[in-house]
């Protein structure tokens, strides 16, 4: 991850709010579990076509507006597995990212 990428997202506040309601509709309907890898989010999700695409649309979306996050989809035993990573300066708002997939269950 290069240091040089700014810590900041491009979305408004607008595009944001609705941005995170579509994680914490994606956390609601198909978040297992979630635990931490070292400094990384590790989230489990139920294996569906449906739950990929939303999974890969969120990630290429994030992308495109907050560069620094360090993002990742697989698939592990039967479920798709998201990584979370970030530069340490900008931990927080990868431990906010992560608890967004939480946000309906809270």
């Amino acid at each position: 991850m290069a240091n040089d990428i700014p810590i900041a997202c491009s979305l408004g506040a607008g595009e944001l709010q609705r941005r995170l309601a579509t994680i914490a509709e994606i956390g609601a309907s198909s978040l297992l579990s979630r635990a931490m890898h070292g400094n990384s989010h590790l989230l489990r999700f139920r294996q569906d076509p449906a739950t990929r695409r939303q999974l890969e649309g969120i990630i290429a979306a994030e992308a495109a507006c907050c560069a620094f996050l360090d993002l990742s989809l697989r698939e592990d035993e039967g479920e798709l597995i998201v990584l979370i990573a970030a530069p340490e300066d900008a931990q927080a708002l990868a431990d906010g990212f992560a608890d967004a997939f939480s946000a309906m269950a809270a």
